[in-house]
């Protein structure tokens, strides 16, 4: 993990059940003695975030509808700080922080994850979207029960991401997404089998960290969608200075890589990220080239 991700070391379940006594009957022993949790109970995954927001993040209130995605939390507060190595990168080596950052998440989600731990972990300013309706709502009663500062925006047309958010007024620093992965339905139950396998359990309908049909799966599955948001990205390529994306396969990557070199693009990155066993990156790119972005970024200051 990032050397600077809070659960780099594990997890500390003496901290999490005192601040979260509901976890505690979620506690199971592993073979080898040590404490660990049923990661395939739906409601031992979601009470674990729960733990880990408020022992961490300072959330007192993070709750889901059932069948909503409830994303693993170090994996996504890997990707919030690499962003900020993104930015520190066009900044001496400084990361920027404070609300005069502006982050926009796109597919936000009920979870509001994202906006949850980079504001606190570094005091930016977020905007999240999303197509879900009910997801906008939560994201945004989230938000106010734990009186924080984040815009949340429904995003009314399905095969946009930009527009409808972004408005002529906004300039970004960062835009971040974790695309559905998936093609269809079909793969995206292979995918969840897969999972329960590994472990170790008997399947289910649904899988420990939930999902619904727009956050699993689009019709091209992540490569088509991110490809969407480079062309749309164009359009907005003096209002972003980096555009990101979760890529969860690499064999995406060299289509991605060779759209975006037929654009007027000044920088590509990819960035890999590793939890465990598990090996993710997330690409970047900008219409700015290093000076500019210096410059941009100077003025933060």
């Amino acid at each position: 993990m990032h050397p600077r991700n809070r659960h780099l070391n594990g997890y500390d379940f003496t901290l999490l059940c005192k601040n979260t006594p509901a976890l505690s009957q979620f506690i199971t022993q592993s073979p080898t003695g040590s404490e660990t949790l049923d990661f395939s109970d739906a409601m031992a995954v979601k009470t674990l975030n729960q733990a880990l927001l408020k022992s961490h993040y300072k959330i007192d209130f993070w709750d889901l509808p059932d069948n909503y995605l409830c994303p693993p939390v170090p994996g996504r507060v890997d990707y919030i700080h690499h962003l900020a190595d993104l930015l520190a990168s066009d900044n001496q080596g400084r990361i920027p922080t404070g609300k005069q950052v502006k982050v926009l998440d796109i597919g936000t989600g009920a979870n509001l994850i994202y906006p949850l731990i980079g504001q606190h972990e570094y005091g930016w300013h977020f905007t999240g979207s999303d197509i879900d309706t009910l997801s906008v709502k939560i994201a945004k009663q989230i938000a106010q029960f734990n009186r924080l500062k984040i815009s949340v925006k429904q995003q009314d047309n399905s095969n946009k991401m930009f527009t409808g958010v972004i408005t002529d007024k906004d300039v970004f620093h960062l835009t971040l997404c974790t695309p559905p992965f998936h093609a269809n339905e079909q793969q995206a139950q292979t995918g969840s089998q897969r999972k329960w396998k590994n472990l170790n359990k008997t399947p289910k309908k649904e899988l420990n960290f939930g999902g619904r049909e727009n956050e699993l799966w689009c019709e091209g599955g992540e490569r088509e969608f991110i490809s969407k948001m480079i062309i749309e990205s164009q359009e907005f390529s003096e209002q972003c200075i980096w555009f990101t994306s979760l890529v969860s396969k690499s064999e995406t990557l060299p289509q991605l890589k060779k759209q975006l070199a037929s654009l007027d693009v000044k920088d590509v990155k990819t960035i890999k990220m590793a939890q465990g066993q598990k090996i993710s990156r997330f690409i970047a790119w900008s219409y700015f080239d290093q000076a500019d972005r210096e410059a941009i970024l100077n003025q933060l200051v």
